[in-house]
């Protein structure tokens, strides 16, 4: 019985910083969205990973929008057009960086605000706790730090 529970003490720090090491290795999951200039919270934002690996994020809360509480993306061109912003996939198409845990690119970003797409990027800060989102057009970007939920 001893023997057991010295086995279980020990081994019980180790399993804690294994689940911790997962939860904070990628970019998969809620994301609170700061607006750059405000430094409001925006929205919740979703990422999720498909089976190929690629990184995509849907809106799944607008909890902060100068057009009010159900935004619509009026700016928007295509699918998109006029349609709810909460829903909404913003961010696809981004990939894991070749020998990074911690970044991804090579992705799109469509700011609902104004309906624009950007090249995006990603990179998870240590810790796991930020993600460092940015948005670029030729050499002008836009970044946020976006904090897990």
């Amino acid at each position: 019985m001893r023997k057991t529970l010295k086995t279980l003490l020990l081994a019980l720090p180790l399993m804690m910083t294994a689940l911790s090491a997962s939860a904070a290795d990628g970019a998969v999951g809620r994301w609170k969205t700061i607006d750059d200039k405000t430094g409001k919270v925006k929205s919740i934002v979703e990422i999720t990973q498909a089976t190929n690996g690629t990184l995509s994020g849907k809106v799944v809360e607008v909890l902060h929008s100068d057009k009010g509480p159900n935004p619509v993306c009026d700016d928007c061109s295509g699918a998109n057009k006029g349609k709810p912003v909460k829903g909404m996939t913003i961010l696809w198409n981004l990939k894991q960086d070749k020998g990074s845990t911690t970044n991804w690119s090579g992705g799109t970003v469509l700011d609902p605000a104004n309906g624009k797409t950007y090249k995006s990027k990603l990179e998870l800060q240590p810790g796991g706790k930020k993600l460092d989102m940015s948005g670029c057009v030729a050499f002008i970007c836009r970044a946020q730090t976006w904090v897990r939920e």
